[in-house]
């Protein structure tokens, strides 16, 4: 039997023993919900967090509907530098992001008041507020709402992966074998669909927690309008002499993390790698001309190349519920 499901069904046994498990669909805050025109933004409280990993399960069980099922074998792409990025036979993978996986915890063993203690920090998106993934995508697959919320519409991605290059963190993963570019250009397109964490974007619509914040049971997670979180992350920031990121990292972040230690630390302790992003600090990419000047060539090229994916994925499916209302007449 995989390890991982052992582990996962015996966390959700823990879970649901714990009464956290149960995702009784708990609701926005009333200052979430009445933002008056606000970004929403995270803060998340790195002392808080022991990193049991329940908001890894909870966004997996949850997202699972949105999740790719790649169809096999794969064509061969030209040129063979698009690499095959396939996870689908890895989809328990937890200890980093992937299609599957979008909230993983890294680990920072650091020293405290002379102490080693162990710190576990949740990633995802930053969601950022100027984000270079929706600016520069040409495609128009990434893009954001008016809410905070940076979003990918896999209807519509190519794969090009253009979204991972442009991220400060190479926070998006591409999961091979779906997407237009199957029925488009399947040997010359970006070989797949790229996947994040979209911030239960479908349960905030409805008034209610994203998942990795509802399921946690140290409520590590806030969530709300972004100045009253920047705000409250600066009193606790105060009250434990400690250290702000995301506030100003890129322009300025929807997730906002607090830790007792400097960040400059923490990155240092932390894995790093590929699906495994740092915590460096980030000057704001967006105010950069050259990406400024391509933001404004792209802009009006990816609004028609995305409504031209939207029209083409409508008559697709059009055409395969008809062709099923055939077969079962």
């Amino acid at each position: 039997m995989d390890p991982k499901i052992s582990r996962r069904s015996f966390l959700k046994g823990t879970l649901a023993a714990a009464g956290v498990a149960g995702m009784s669909a708990l609701p926005l805050p009333k200052s979430a919900r009445a933002a008056g025109g606000q970004e929403l933004a995270t803060l998340i409280d790195i002392r808080k967090c022991i990193g049991c990993e329940a908001c890894v399960e909870a966004c997996k069980d949850v997202n699972a509907p949105k999740f790719p099922e790649p169809e096999k074998p794969y064509p061969k792409m030209y040129p063979s530098r698009v690499k095959v990025e396939d996870w689908s036979d890895k989809r328990y993978t937890s200890d980093r992001l992937t299609p599957y996986n979008w909230v993983f915890i890294q680990n920072a063993t650091v020293k405290m008041n002379g102490e080693e203690r162990t710190l576990h920090v949740p990633r995802r998106c930053m969601h950022c507020q100027n984000p270079p993934c929706a600016d520069l995508c040409p495609w128009g697959a990434a893009f954001k709402l008016k809410n905070g919320i940076t979003r990918i519409n896999s209807d519509v991605c190519l794969g090009g992966s253009k979204c991972k290059d442009v991220c400060p963190w190479h926070i998006p993963q591409r999961q091979t074998g779906v997407g237009l570019y199957l029925d488009l250009m399947p040997a010359f397109a970006g070989n797949g669909v790229m996947y994040k964490c979209d911030r239960c974007y479908n349960r905030i619509e409805k008034g209610e927690l994203p998942a990795c914040i509802e399921i946690c049971p140290e409520n590590v997670q806030q969530i709300g309008p972004r100045d009253e979180i920047v705000k409250k992350a600066h009193q606790i920031a105060k009250e434990i002499n400690g250290y702000i990121y995301g506030e100003k990292e890129n322009g300025g972040t929807n997730t906002i993390y607090v830790s007792p230690v400097p960040f400059q630390e923490l990155n240092r302790a932390i894995e790093k790698g590929p699906g495994k992003p740092h915590l460096k600090p980030v000057e704001n990419t967006m105010e950069h001309a050259d990406n400024l000047a391509k933001a404004m060539v792209i802009a009006p090229f990816a609004g028609i190349a995305a409504a031209v994916g939207k029209i083409y994925k409508t008559i697709k499916d059009t055409g395969s519920s008809e062709a099923r209302h055939d077969e079962n007449r």
